[in-house]
């Protein structure tokens, strides 16, 4: 049976291009030929109607609320599993048995070092730096220590930087909290989990010892599967667009950090926070829910919502859960901020007009008040979140290098400049 065509007509010319269909979600349909039979490109600014690739990894469908991790639903994930057996279905496309898991984590825990003249490359940024500034200069710097594993020719070299990347990951972003407070530095311990190691990289000093909460544990580990990955955004576009040009891993996966700063992606979560302390108490909701509902009012309710889902995002249902749990575990009763959140949600969730609008807590909500509980200042949010992502990333990396159809990502554009002209002499120049 052949594949479906469609066609594009403009003028007097036709020209048919095939329609290639996906497991499950929209075919798309091939524009390799447009140009030639045409001269002419498509514009899609955003390329939100643009696929870029064929993958794998993950699957969304925004308007029923589905996020599946290579088949798995996203919050059987975050229910049974734990964060390293996440990376490991992301990279290897299967869930691991009992020796596979066991052999992953080992190799990424004996991972998690980082080479120690690192601590002397931290000593040149400023204290008051940014965490995610600190962040995205040492991911790229790991380039250059590790020069075994950036051949990208090589599987062995490819699956050690994967392995190196995705421990070292929270030893560096342990790191640049450390360094933004003025404390010593933390070394990983390999009889914890990825997670609980983490935490006491965080928060743990030399003159004491740090006793892990399970509960705060656990919650972290749910937030990094549920951030783990979330298809073709704007970072792991990043990132795969880096890697098409043959650049090591280290440098790509720095690259995706660097887009993941945006307040538009990663720092959504901190625009959610900063919104409910704006609002300050709960007395003050009503005002801000009728501000939200005025068109002619620029105020926004942050964490609402999302780009990609139309309806409940499948991530918040477990976010929330895990976010009444840390809350509880705290004891937390009296927290105004706090407070706000709760109530605002429970207005979200009744309210008519929210409902209508399919303007659900996404995420961002729950998380940010999840991670302010547990003691995290908001700059490291997004930190928290490159944490997570870059097992996403390196995953969406390696499909991308081992695809033998992928070549060097050249976007298009249409031109609207000045058109051809001649130089003129300065002294002729009115």
């Amino acid at each position: 049976m052949s594949d479906p065509t469609g066609s594009f007509s403009i003028g007097d010319t036709t020209v048919k291009m095939p329609v290639k269909t996906g497991t499950i979600g929209p075919s798309v349909v091939d524009i390799g030929k447009l140009y030639a039979g045409t001269g002419m490109f498509t514009y899609d600014p955003g390329f939100t109607s643009t696929a870029s690739c064929e993958s794998q990894i993950t699957y969304i469908d925004g308007d029923e609320g589905i996020l599946l991790y290579r088949g798995y639903p996203i919050d059987q994930l975050a229910e049974n599993g734990d964060f390293l057996e996440t990376a490991y279905l992301l990279l290897y496309g299967e869930l691991p048995n009992p020796t596979q898991k066991k052999d992953f984590d080992y190799r990424i825990t004996r991972h998690t070092m980082v080479h120690e003249q690192m601590a002397r490359f931290f000593q040149g940024l400023r204290r008051d730096s940014h965490p995610m500034a600190v962040l995205c200069a040492s991911v790229g710097a790991l380039s250059a220590f590790y020069h075994d594993s950036t051949d990208i020719s090589d599987p062995h070299q490819r699956m050690v930087a994967s392995f190196r990347l995705i421990g070292k990951m929270p030893t560096l972003a342990a790191m640049a909290y450390k360094y933004s407070l003025g404390q010593p530095f933390i070394y990983p311990k390999n009889d914890l989990d990825y997670s609980s190691n983490f935490l006491r990289m965080c928060y743990a000093v030399p003159c004491e010892d740090y006793k892990i909460n399970p509960i705060f544990s656990r919650a972290l580990d749910r937030i990094f599967i549920l951030h783990a990955d979330h298809e073709q955004n704007a970072s792991t576009s990043t990132v795969r667009l880096a890697g098409s040009s043959g650049a090591n891993p280290f440098a790509c996966i720095a690259a995706g950090v660097a887009c993941l700063w945006g307040p538009a992606h990663g720092g959504a979560n901190e625009a959610a926070l900063k919104m409910l302390m704006e609002i300050g108490t709960v007395e003050n909701i009503p005002k801000f829910i009728a501000r939200a509902k005025d068109k002619n009012d620029p105020f926004r309710l942050m964490g609402f919502g999302h780009r990609v889902y139309k309806n409940y995002d499948p991530r918040a249902k477990i976010m929330q859960r895990t976010c009444h749990e840390v809350l509880s575990e705290l004891g937390i009763k009296d927290n105004p901020l706090l407070d706000v959140a709760m109530a605002l949600e429970k207005i979200a969730l009744s309210d008519e007009y929210f409902i209508e609008k399919k303007l659900y807590p996404n995420i961002d909500f729950y998380s940010g008040i999840t991670l302010k509980a547990m003691g995290f200042p908001v700059s490291m949010f997004t930190v928290l979140f490159a944490v997570a992502r870059t097992a996403g990333w390196i995953a969406q990396w390696k499909e991308m290098i081992e695809d033998p159809s992928q070549k060097i990502g050249r976007p298009r554009q249409l031109y609207v400049g000045a058109p051809q002209r001649d130089y003129v002499a300065i002294a002729k120049r009115a």
